[in-house]
């Protein structure tokens, strides 16, 4: 991996992009395959405001506000952004999302003072059958979601993570960040955060390496390759046998950058989701990567960029290039942080070898 994507934020965390907070809220009470709770919702809000655009890859979609993200349409900036359990269901999260913004007067104003419009862009894992069917993320959790954002999050079996599976093992929610090093990008921070919840597997059948460490090195992450006769036992478990699935998430950066530049990052962040998973956007995920630029730093327009191109892209092309990395780096600390819900294993329980045990 270069160099330049080799330093982390100080917190390694979506939040090392200026202007982003980060909540949730989940009900995890006596789950088990079918009874239960295990079902939540995370929110990522912008401070006054972000550029946002999305790319949505996966068959299977559940999501509330897209079509508004393409660049050519009218709204170029989201105030919040909803990650929810609950398939469609759990679309009812971003009301109490907006309810909170406007609350608080964040929005796009309609003339009076106190009217405002909430821009939040939602998509959607489904994860009905952990915990009982009708548990199901609400506008409560939205509200509650929205008012816990902070720099500060936990990750892995929480939020939006919380009922998530990652094949035949545990999902959850995980970030990452880097700070770029050199170049018309340096000092630039790129980070992500995503709800790892894939019919696809996350581990090498050959190994047992998650997927995601290939870049990084499982080095990187204190793994070495695990013990055969755990691969073989995680190789006998179960498969998912759900229908639908998904892998959803946010990818940022500070650089200030148009609507059309966040859609090339978001299409970027898939190459990492698709390093990270295998099979990834497939029929049956839903997998869609929301991308956001908060402008809090500003981009010098390089002089030698031909007429004809963006003054953008040296900047963008750096900032793409970082986005798959920590999109890949996310969904293994997802993984890597999973704690086991009505009986789902996790990579460390199963692998525990990996982490000399």
């Amino acid at each position: 991996m270069p160099a330049a994507f080799q330093t982390p934020g100080p917190r390694d965390s979506l939040t090392d992009v200026a202007g982003l907070l980060v909540g949730h809220h989940h009900e995890l009470d006596d789950a088990t395959m079918g009874s239960g709770s295990a079902t939540g919702c995370t929110v990522v809000r912008a401070l006054g405001g972000a550029t946002a655009a999305v790319d949505v890859r996966g068959g299977g979609p559940g999501t509330r506000e897209t079509d508004l993200l393409d660049p050519s349409h009218s709204v170029q900036h989201v105030n919040a952004i909803l990650l929810t359990a609950g398939s469609a269901y759990g679309l009812a999260a971003a009301d109490g999302v907006m309810r909170w913004l406007e609350e608080h007067g964040q929005g796009i104003p309609m003339g009076s003072p106190d009217h405002v419009v909430p821009i939040v862009p939602a998509a959607v894992i489904f994860d009905l059958p952990v915990g009982d069917w009708a548990a199901r993320p609400t506008a409560e959790f939205g509200y509650l979601a929205a008012a816990a954002a902070a720099t500060e999050f936990a990750t892995g079996s929480v939020g939006a993570g919380v009922g998530a599976r990652a094949g035949v093992l545990k999902g959850g929610v995980g970030t990452a960040s880097t700070v770029i090093e050199g170049g018309p990008a340096d000092g630039v921070t790129v980070a992500a955060l995503m709800v790892a919840n894939p019919v696809g597997a996350v581990f090498d059948p050959r190994t047992g390496l998650l997927w995601g460490v290939g870049t990084l090195g499982p080095a990187a992450f204190g793994m070495r390759t695990p013990d055969v006769n755990q691969l073989w036992a995680a190789l006998a478990l179960e498969p998912k046998g759900t229908a639908l699935n998904t892998t959803i998430g946010v990818v940022a950066t500070d650089a200030a950058l148009s609507s059309a530049s966040c859609k090339r990052i978001a299409v970027a962040g898939h190459d990492g989701l698709a390093r990270a998973i295998r099979p990834a956007h497939s029929p049956l995920d839903g997998d869609t990567i929301f991308a956001v630029s908060t402008g809090t730093r500003p981009v010098t327009a390089e002089s030698t960029v031909p007429a004809a191109f963006s003054a953008e892209l040296p900047v963008l092309a750096a900032v793409t290039e970082a986005a798959a990395i920590v999109v890949e780096k996310a969904i293994v600390r997802a993984l890597l942080d999973a704690t086991s819900v009505a009986g789902i294993p996790t990579y460390r329980q199963i692998f525990a070898s990996a982490f000399g045990v």
